[in-house]
C-alpha cells in the first residue's frame, strides 16, 4: 500500500501551523496581559504620588503663609509614592517625579531659616510656586505618555498648586497672622 504522501504533508502541515498558532496567540496574549497589567499598575501610582504630592504642596504652602512648621505626618505618604513609582514609571515619568521631587526640597529649605521661623515673603515663594506648577504640568504630561502615547499634552494641569493669584488674595485678606504681633 502506497503512502498518500499528500495527505501526510497536509496533515503535518496543519498540525505544525495549529502548534504554531497556540505558541504565538500565547506570547501575544501575555504581552497584551502584561501590558494592561503594567498600565493598570502605572496608574495606581501615579494616582498616589500626585495624592501625596497634592497634600505635602498644600501643607508647605499653608505652613509657609502661616508661619509655621509644616506638619510631618505629610512626608510618608508622598515617599512611598515615589518609591511606588520607582517600579513602574517610564523614563520621562521618572525623571520628571525627581525634578518635582527636587522642587519640593527647595520649598521644605524655606522652613530652616532663622530660628525655625522662615519670612512670608511673597517673593520668596513666588519662584517656587512657579517651579512647582512647571514640574507638576511636566510629570502629568509624562504620565499621561505613558499611560498612553496618543494622548496629547496638556498646557496646564488640574489640580496641583493653586494658582498664584488664590495665593496673593489669601495673603492680601490678612489671614496670614500678623508679623507684629
Amino acid at each position: 500500500m502506497a503512502v498518500p504522501w499528500d495527505l501526510l504533508i497536509s496533515t503535518a502541515g496543519g498540525v505544525a501551523a495549529t502548534v504554531v498558532g497556540v505558541i504565538a496567540g500565547g506570547i501575544v496574549g501575555r504581552r497584551g496581559q502584561n501590558r494592561q497589567w503594567l498600565q493598570g499598575t502605572q496608574t495606581v501610582a501615579y494616582e498616589r504620588f500626585l495624592q501625596a504630592f497634592g497634600a505635602v504642596e498644600a501643607e508647605l504652602r499653608e505652613a509657609f503663609l502661616e508661619e509655621r512648621q509644616p506638619a510631618p505626618a505629610i512626608w510618608g505618604p508622598f515617599n512611598a509614592g515615589v518609591q511606588s513609582l520607582s517600579l513602574v514609571a517610564t523614563r520621562e515619568a521618572a525623571a520628571a517625579t525627581l525634578e518635582l521631587c527636587d522642587v519640593v526640597e527647595d520649598f521644605t529649605l524655606l522652613f530652616h531659616g532663622r530660628h525655625g521661623r522662615q519670612p512670608t515673603d511673597l517673593e520668596q515663594l513666588r519662584p517656587i510656586h512657579s517651579a512647582l506648577e512647571e514640574a507638576h504640568l511636566k510629570f502629568v504630561n509624562a504620565a499621561r505618555r505613558s499611560l498612553d502615547p496618543s494622548q496629547e499634552r496638556l498646557d496646564q494641569t488640574l489640580g496641583g498648586p493653586s494658582p498664584w493669584r488664590g495665593i496673593v488674595s489669601f495673603y492680601a485678606l490678612g489671614a496670614v497672622p500678623d508679623r507684629a504681633e
